[in-house]
């Protein structure tokens, strides 16, 4: 295997945020952080999963996986420029079955309670979503995975899946944050209009929600893929709420 992370994709080098650097890399100092914001905003104490209901979510998908085993991590949203992980290498890789949709909602991170902003979410479908996996040694599995949880398992949105997926370099298993479906945040596809004017307005903690978009945009150009859904998304963002302006680079 190889021994520089950036092999496959030399172009990526220098543009994603390293871990250390990460915002989105939640130590239990981080998590802590993260609490007394949401109790400084209002938020009940259990504005989040317990940190033992995360923990278990993770034990029970990586329990087959064998503590000698890399673990695959796929990419499909922020963690493609902020990936908050370490990891020993990065594919261009092709998930069948699933597409991109802002589908969940969410009053924390880039909305707020009384403007929601609208999460990125895996939806099965036709087609297929392109997007980066990332290789995370097997000594670094368990303290990378647990912290990658606590980042995207929070409030229970996503359920993780171990899915196939297709790259360059050959077929690998990857790690996926797939809709919850069960979830009371989970909208399913909504309207593109309806899906551009919640995006324009949404603003929170970590910027806004259409800054959000406007980075998926941008690195997926940077990645040479083309998803049409994202592209006409943020066509009737723009339209919405007029030129770009720069923000935050959490995801």
């Amino acid at each position: 295997m190889t021994t520089d992370p950036f092999e496959h994709l030399p172009a990526l080098r220098g543009k994603l945020t390293p871990a250390e650097q990460s915002r989105l890399r939640p130590t239990w100092e981080q998590l802590a952080q993260w609490d007394e914001r949401a109790r400084a905003h209002g938020l009940p104490p259990d504005w989040r999963l317990p940190n033992e209901q995360i923990e278990s979510t993770r034990r029970a998908l990586l329990a087959g996986h064998g503590a000698e085993r890399d673990l695959w991590v796929y990419g499909y949203g922020s963690l493609m420029w902020d990936p908050g992980i370490h990891f020993v290498e990065v594919r261009l890789a092709r998930l069948p079955g699933y597409r991109r949709r802002f589908c969940l909602r969410s009053t924390l991170g880039r909305g707020s309670r009384e403007q929601p902003a609208l999460m990125l979410s895996l939806e099965q479908g036709s087609g297929e979503c392109s997007g980066l996996a990332f290789r995370i040694a097997a000594p670094q599995v368990e303290a990378e995975s647990a912290l990658l949880w606590r980042r995207e398992m929070l409030r229970g949105g996503y359920a993780p899946k171990l899915l196939p997926v297709s790259t360059p370099q050959g077929e690998i298993t990857a790690l996926a944050m797939t809709a919850n479906v069960a979830h009371p945040d989970y909208l399913g596809e909504l309207p593109l209009h309806d899906t551009a004017v919640t995006i324009a307005g949404a603003v929170g903690l970590f910027g806004s929600n259409r800054d959000y978009l406007e980075q998926l945009a941008g690195q997926l150009d940077t990645l040479g893929i083309d998803d049409p859904y994202v592209r006409r998304l943020l066509q009737r963002v723009r339209a919405l709420a007029g030129p770009s302006i720069a923000g935050s680079a959490a995801g």
